[in-house]
């Protein structure tokens, strides 16, 4: 086969991966490269890979076959993304069907590309993926990653490990490619989004100018993945400013004991007086968080905490996610394993509460006005809904795609609603 002119991307994990992936395929747009739908048309299929956890690791890499097994007859199979950065050499060894393993900063599709064998190169990129253009957004939203890597040591976490220390880019960067993707509404992503600027100096709430030069560019802005130490007074009045009042915060739990184990900072009270606050700031707010349940000594009064925080703070969105050991990781040294049956009953247990409570405030929109950016045909959001994890407002499909409509709830449908 010559020089390639097809490829095919997979993305797998979070929004972070995708905004990777968007400017991998800026790259390969740059050096002549053309989409295709299907891996069985592609000269060259790259799997971006997430390796955050278990589960995370295994969709990897059954992903990675599946695409070995479609790929047509000379076709390259190249994993990129976190298992590559941090399995690399474990790729090599066992998945004979990949023909370039490409960690972070690594050229694809230029000369410089590392085969298989990685070699000392591995940690010498040769491009920074932070700062790559990506072509105009195809949706009416997207993600913008502001920085990369994170200074934090949760117990639990082993993205430092892999993703290096916090890298903020310039605000002259970011709005360049604000502008650039063309987007209603924009996502800002990073691993620890408020504290943006540190690193390069600008000050602890660096955050917040950007986010109003943002605001002043695009129609929406909302933030993901907020410590809940940087929430301040002064974020949360620049949020609600936004128009979206939207808080996505990393609590992970709620029990004293427990988050000093995942040396993490707060507890349910203090979260608990934050969230009211914000309410009486703006009652209008949206609320979306993470937990983790059977972290390594998670006792019974500790779930119970939990239980009690989630039914007191009456969250919009709640994901829960069962503790996956990673190697490297503080957690790892711990005792007090949780046993994985009733690890499972308390996952079950928090995930029908907060299912409850979704469609119980989802109930309470019905005959409620709502503005609502349409995505796609008949699928649209309001301030309430951030891309891709949360429910939906289902719409007329005569309504453009693109613009803003303000329309009035009319049904419920678990997590979706209905509007026209």
């Amino acid at each position: 086969m010559g020089e390639p002119q097809t490829y095919f991307l997979e993305t797998l994990g979070c929004p972070k991966n995708q905004v990777d992936s968007d400017k991998l395929e800026g790259r390969f747009a740059a050096d002549g490269l053309t989409p295709v739908d299907s891996p069985d048309e592609a000269d060259i299929v790259v799997v971006n890979t997430c390796a955050f956890i278990d589960e995370a690791r295994q969709e990897s890499v059954d992903t990675i076959l599946s695409l070995s097994d479609q790929r047509r007859e000379g076709a390259k199979l190249v994993v990129t993304g976190c298992m590559a950065e941090r399995h690399g050499d474990e790729i090599a060894d066992s998945l004979p069907e990949v023909d370039q393993v490409a960690p972070f900063g690594i050229d694809i599709t230029g000369s410089t590309a590392v085969p298989v064998s990685l070699g000392p190169t591995r940690r010498a990129p040769d491009f920074d993926l932070l700062n790559l253009p990506r072509p105009a957004s195809a949706r009416p939203w997207s993600y913008v990653k502001i920085a990369e890597g994170c200074d934090r040591a949760c117990g639990f976490c082993a993205i430092p490990t892999f993703r290096g220390p916090q890298r903020s880019r310039s605000i002259d960067q970011i709005l360049t490619e604000v502008d650039e993707l063309q987007a209603r509404e924009i996502v800002l992503v990073a691993q620890d989004l408020a504290a943006y600027g540190r690193d390069q100096g600008m000050g602890e709430r660096s955050i917040i100018p950007l986010v109003r030069q943002i605001a002043d560019r695009v129609d929406r802005v909302r933030l993901l993945y907020l410590y809940p130490s940087d929430l301040t007074d002064a974020l949360i009045d620049t949020i609600c400013d936004t128009g979206v009042p939207y808080f996505d915060l990393s609590l992970q739990h709620v029990s004293s004991p427990l988050m000093r184990r995942m040396r993490r900072w707060g507890d349910g009270e203090r979260f608990l007086r934050r969230i009211t606050d914000i309410r009486a700031r703006e009652p209008e707010a949206a609320f979306r968080s993470n937990f983790i349940v059977g972290y390594p000594g998670e006792t019974e009064d500790d779930h119970d905490a939990l239980l009690d925080f989630v039914e007191q703070a009456q969250l919009d969105w709640c994901g829960f996610f069962a503790y996956s050991p990673e190697a490297g990781t503080y957690a790892m040294e711990l005792d007090g394993e949780v046993d994985t049956g009733l690890r499972d009953e308390r996952l079950a247990e928090l995930r029908e509460l907060q299912d409850d409570i979704t469609g119980a405030k989802r109930d309470l929109l019905v005959g409620s006005e709502v503005r609502v950016l349409v995505d796609e045909p008949g699928i649209g959001r309001s301030h309430r809904e951030a891309p891709e994890i949360d429910g939906v407002i289902v719409v007329p499909d005569t309504l453009e795609v693109g613009e803003f409509h303000d329309l009035t709830v009319t049904a419920t449908m678990g997590p979706d609603v209905e509007a026209s």
